[in-house]
């Protein structure tokens, strides 16, 4: 791994190639703290539907059928632009994209809150996700320019990925509590505001130190492929020999390949094709793909499941989810004790293995008319997720040169996400494949388990050749 220039890591010289001698040293704890927040409330908007999607589904007009691009929109957005979020932190600054999301976010929260139909309120979430993309990716470089030792990072990447949890944890109780879903997405869009105003001082400046244009032609391409793919995923679980779909997939492939030319022959290329041959960058792929696949796309439609099997509230769905993202969040913060001793990739397996022995714990509990047999399933779980949560982050960073730090957390997180969209698709397709929703939950529940397996095996699997 290669160090970051010498001017973004000392503290008397934070900025770097095309920032002004003015700004201010980074201010570590400041940091650390806004990025946190800023990514909690990100989570906190991708979360919010989890258990506001009957309510708002009846309240848009939309069908069963098109509750996935409820849940969807969001996911989409991120996929197709963390990775393009990434490189451009890293070319024209951190935390100009920092500051440029977090106040996007803000706005496009705000707005969704007006919406009136289904594609309304599925673009405000698309916009929302690109949002998103934007503090995701740009946070962890961030992180890595304001603290440059790696005992500093490893308490930095644990705590926000703590925070990641937080933000699942504490979304779904402020759209429960709050009196309607809209007046939840106006509290979050104000929070969002918040944090940008006082991201303006606090924040420091810092760039990759490279030269060359920018790669828009890859930018491009690889966002249209992405758009075309997470498009085609969300509206295959209505059939996936249908002429859209089909399309779709046919235009993800073409721009995938001319986005893997155009990245051969720029000078500046938005992410290094070599990376592929290595197999820590390959891991932390795998990592986040199986994240999403397995436990995103399982949690982001149980809380519905619950309301509709169980008759639970919103508010009591909530609490329940807490148990499962509190958990989370607290073994996420605890992850850095395990630094030296267990490897970040070992920690992803044994993440993945606790998933599949929870939801195979779950089994039949949307039958049983009782939400107490879902506690072991939601209690192991979290431990895993929480154990999944602090690894990612380390291991992102942790995968590409430092100065690359914002490009290889938006390379993982794009897989994340993309695991995401599908995994939601795949588990409302299964849920609702036969008129019993109890039954469609246990196949559902038994998928989930077949691809945290898989996940654990693939980054065990994948190790550097010495």
């Amino acid at each position: 791994m290669t160090g970051i220039d010498s001017a973004t890591t000392t503290p008397a010289a934070t900025a770097v190639r095309g920032t002004s001698a003015r700004d201010a040293p980074a201010r570590p704890r400041a940091t650390l703290a806004l990025t946190s927040a800023a990514t909690a409330v990100a989570l906190m908007t991708y979360t919010a539907p989890m258990v506001t999607l009957p309510d708002t589904a009846a309240a848009l007009h939309t069908p069963l059928s098109g509750q996935a691009w409820l849940l969807n929109g969001t996911p989409l957005g991120l996929a197709a632009l963390l990775l393009v979020a990434g490189s451009l932190a890293d070319d024209y600054g951190r935390r100009r994209v920092f500051l440029a999301g977090t106040l996007a976010l803000g706005i496009t929260t705000a707005l969704a809150a007006f919406t009136t139909s289904t594609w309304q309120f599925t673009l405000a979430r698309i916009a929302q996700g690109a949002a998103s993309a934007a503090i995701l990716a740009s946070s962890l470089g961030l992180l890595v320019t304001a603290f440059p030792s790696a005992r500093g990072r490893l308490h930095a990447t644990g705590v926000w990925g703590a925070f990641v949890s937080g933000g699942i944890a504490v979304g779904p109780l402020v759209a429960g509590a709050l009196p309607t879903w809209r007046v939840a997405y106006g509290v979050l869009g104000a929070a969002a505001v918040v944090v940008a105003v006082l991201g303006t001082r606090a924040l420091a400046e810092s760039r990759a130190p490279r030269g060359g244009r920018p790669d828009v032609l890859g930018a491009l391409t690889f966002g249209l492929a992405l758009v075309a793919l997470v498009a085609a995923l969300t509206l295959g679980r209505d059939g996936w020999l249908r002429a859209p779909v089909g399309l779709l997939l046919a235009a993800a492939v073409l721009l995938i390949a001319l986005f893997a030319a155009v990245e051969h022959r720029t000078g500046a290329p938005m992410i290094d094709l070599g990376l592929l041959r290595h197999a820590r960058f390959l891991a932390s792929g795998a990592g986040g793909l199986f994240t999403g696949l397995a436990v995103i796309g399982m949690f982001s439609f149980l809380p519905a499941l619950l309301q509709q099997t169980l008759r639970l509230s919103p508010m009591g769905t909530a609490w329940l989810l807490l148990l499962w993202s509190g958990l989370s969040f607290a073994v996420a913060l605890q992850v850095k004790h395990l630094a030296g001793r267990v490897a970040p990739r070992a920690q992803l397996a044994i993440g993945f293995a606790l998933h599949t022995a929870a939801v195979l714990t779950m089994l039949g509990a949307l039958a049983s008319g009782s939400w107490t047999r879902l506690l072991p399933g939601l209690i192991i779980s979290g431990v895993g997720s929480g154990l999944l949560n602090g690894a990612l982050p380390l291991l992102a960073v942790e995968s590409v040169p430092r100065e690359r730090a914002a490009m290889g957390s938006g390379a993982q997180q794009t897989f994340r996400y993309i695991g995401s969209c599908a995994g939601v698709a795949l588990t409302i397709a299964l849920a609702t494949s036969s008129g019993n929703l109890a039954h469609g939950a246990n196949i559902a529940l038994l998928v989930s388990a077949v691809l945290a397996a898989v996940g654990a095996v693939s980054v065990m699997v994948l190790r550097e050749r010495t």
